[in-house]
């Protein structure tokens, strides 16, 4: 075989291994986000392909390598007809560095870009971002005159600016202008996982197989530069993962996964631009670098809130400029071939790299901010929450439909029916425990219901048996005190009489309290609502404490405006809350003690409101207290004075009436309890 045809053999076997970084990178994009992403990103890896080959044969390939307009554009070779070996062999490689410079930015602004938005972007980096920089740097290698950068004696080998970093800089502006997933920079704290870094791992192995073709096929020539070429790549991508092996723990404390696979990453963009004229010690000083340097530029991407799941900036971007610029400090310049000292190298370099930057970014940032008015770029935050893969391909995954059956159990409250179990899975085996457990809770449930509505039947059948004869004590012992039928006779019993009749009454209330609280729980407590004078009702309910409050010897003040409008509500209901918190009021204020009944208007509320001054609630007891059956005082005096189920039925009440009810309490100060109602009328009801 002669020469040229294994130049050409070469070459066209470094674009297939390059073809392979497409697979590369999709398995490490689709690796590093959530799954219920995955799909999105691979269908995003294969579209660009295809958008950037279409693309680059129409018009690009002409853009970057036709005839050069006064170094500024080619002109000819659109619709790509050459079949000549050579020529046909060299666009197939130069197609390949374009659909990896358009992949790159996938993995960027994945999870949260519309798909129809992300083949726009990639258009955009296709035509013309990649094609009119590429020309400038590259332009004369299909013949012709140079672009202009090259013309200055711009270095970059195999693409480290204009595939890299361009692409780099595109991913900065579309992270900028699409902005970063809902909950990443929240405070919480709570890291977003990648969902296989296996599979992540996997995707780097063969971005740096195809790393070979990428560097080595530069040659365009089966050269003896070839093995050095690829030497140096092996190397600088192995120490690129070395210096973000030791950087990473020194500056975030650990090392995870995805740090390191990304200095390797790094490293080998580090490399690609001067891969042909530096010594092995070179390629591994530049390789370090770039990984060191793409640890400390991600650090700073999410300080400054920029999220870029797979820091594409770092990688392709940052590494990109310090790999062009290392060309200046560390490259052969006899093997560069340009004509200049180090400093002229440096400032080719320089000017190289500051125009990738403004015209990537540049043109990037005002095409995609255009675009992004039109046709949004970015999906809404229920597509967001849901996936991508199902809310931009109707495609699921084991884990969503789980987490979507669990989702329909928790809005529906329906826990009879067990979630999908996909049969010999990981998810499947938790799936089937999941519904274990469910089973298990389930039939606690309704052995919990069956208990408690039993409770409620047995309470209120009690209730409704003790209330006859408590009636009938209370209105003999009433007699019997009064004397209706002659005088008692013994002052003993009249005494007694009136203890029988006040212990009755005392009963009475409380098998009210219990029997009020089994209607509640049923749910057959009915509201009759009407408009409340709060005043009449205010004074109501003094004439019924007034007893308690002479016997306790406490001081009593009501606090009404005369510009307080009606209560809308039921009036028995909310009589039974004010008289639960009075009588609460008066049995924990000591003697010489003031209980305050109030009520005003704040904002579209009615605030109801008793407050007093005895001994107060301990913070620890707050949350407690609303709780039935709760005696959270000590004294036995007044705990024998209640079930403990008056602020409960007052709660209870409260809340049927849509309203709050709030508890602020200081030991040794007193407690203010606020009922807050809304302010309605008879018409809002209807």
């Amino acid at each position: 075989m002669d020469a040229a045809k294994v130049d050409i053999v070469w070459v066209l076997t470094a674009s297939a291994l390059v073809f392979m970084m497409q697979a590369g990178f999709c398995c490490l994009e689709s690796g590093s986000v959530r799954s219920k992403n995955s799909i999105n990103v691979a269908a995003k890896n294969f579209a660009d392909f295809c958008i950037s080959a279409g693309v680059f044969w129409f018009v690009s390939f002409g853009l970057m390598f036709g005839a050069s307009l006064g170094g500024l554009i080619g002109s000819e070779n659109f619709l790509f007809s050459l079949t000549d070996p050579k020529s046909a062999t060299f666009f197939v490689f130069q197609l390949m560095f374009c659909g990896t410079a358009t992949t790159i930015v996938s993995g960027a602004i994945a999870e949260r870009a519309r798909y129809t938005g992300y083949l726009l972007i990639s258009l955009v980096v296709a035509l013309p971002i990649y094609p009119v920089f590429g020309h400038w740097a590259w332009g004369g290698a299909f013949g012709g005159d140079p672009g202009w950068l090259a013309a200055l004696g711009f270095v970059d080998f195999a693409g480290g600016t204009v595939v890299h970093s361009v692409a780099g800089w595109v991913s900065l502006a579309a992270v900028m202008i699409i902005g970063p997933r809902t909950g990443r920079f929240d405070g919480s704290g709570a890291p977003f996982r990648s969902h296989s870094l296996p599979l992540a791992a996997l995707g780097v192995f063969i971005i740096w197989v195809g790393w070979i073709g990428f560097n080595g096929g530069s040659t365009l020539a089966a050269t003896d530069k070839v093995p050095h070429v690829i030497l140096n790549t092996v190397l600088a991508g192995a120490f690129g993962g070395l210096g973000a092996m030791l950087l990473g723990p020194l500056i975030m404390k650990r090392l995870d996964v995805p740090t390191m696979l990304n200095g390797a990453l790094a490293g080998l963009v580090a490399i690609t631009p001067a891969a042909h004229c530096v010594s092995t010690a070179g390629a591994v000083l530049i390789g370090a670098v770039g990984g060191g340097l793409c640890v400390v530029t991600s650090l700073l991407l999410d300080r400054w809130k920029l999220d870029d799941v797979v820091y594409a900036f770092p990688v392709h971007g940052v590494a990109g400029v310090w790999g062009t610029m290392a060309v200046a400090f560390l490259g052969d310049l006899e093997t560069l071939g340009t004509g200049l000292d180090r400093w002229g190298q440096f400032v080719a370099q320089g000017t190289g790299v500051l125009t990738a930057a403004v015209w990537a970014f540049g043109i990037s940032y005002i095409l995609l901010s255009l675009i992004n008015k039109f046709v949004p770029l970015r999906v809404s935050p229920e597509a967001e929450r849901i996936g991508l893969n199902v809310s931009e391909h109707n495609q699921s995954t084991e884990q969503l439909d789980i987490l979507r059956s669990m989702e329909v159990q928790r809005l529906t409250g329906d826990f009879s029916r067990p979630i999908p179990v996909e049969p010999n899975s990981d998810i499947g085996d938790i799936a089937r425990q999941y519904n274990l457990v469910l089973e298990n809770l389930y039939s606690a449930k309704m052995e919990a219901e069956q208990a408690s509505k039993a409770k409620s039947n047995f309470l209120a059948s009690m209730s409704h048996e003790l209330r006859t004869p408590l009636n009938a004590i209370i209105g003999f012992s009433e007699m019997i005190n009064r004397q209706y039928f002659g005088p008692l006779g013994s002052e003993k019993y009249h005494e007694y009489a009136g203890d029988i009749m006040h212990s009755s009454r005392h009963l009475l209330s409380l098998v009210d309290d219990i029997l009020d609280l089994s209607k509640i729980e049923a749910g057959r407590n009915t509201l009759n609502r009407s408009l409340i004078d709060i005043p009449a009702l205010f004074d109501d309910c003094l004439r019924v404490v007034t007893g308690a409050i002479d016997c306790n010897q406490i001081y009593f003040d009501i606090k009404v405006p005369e510009t307080v409008s009606k209560l809308f509500a039921d009036e028995r209901a909310i009589k039974q809350v004010v008289l639960n918190l009075l009588f609460n009021a008066v049995k924990f204020t000591p003697p010489g003690g003031l209980v305050t009944l109030g009520a005003h208007e704040e904002a579209d509320r009615h605030i109801l409101e008793v407050s007093d001054t005895g001994k107060g609630i301990p913070d620890e007891k707050l949350e407690r207290v609303i709780e039935p059956f709760q005696q959270l005082h000590s004294d036995p005096h007044i705990a024998q004075l209640g079930t403990g189920l008056g602020l409960t039925i007052a709660k209870a009440l409260t809340e049927a009436h849509d309203g709050e009810l709030q508890i602020d309490s200081r030991v040794g100060r007193g407690t203010t309890v606020r009922v807050l109602l809304p302010i309605r009328t008879a018409a809002d009801a209807k």
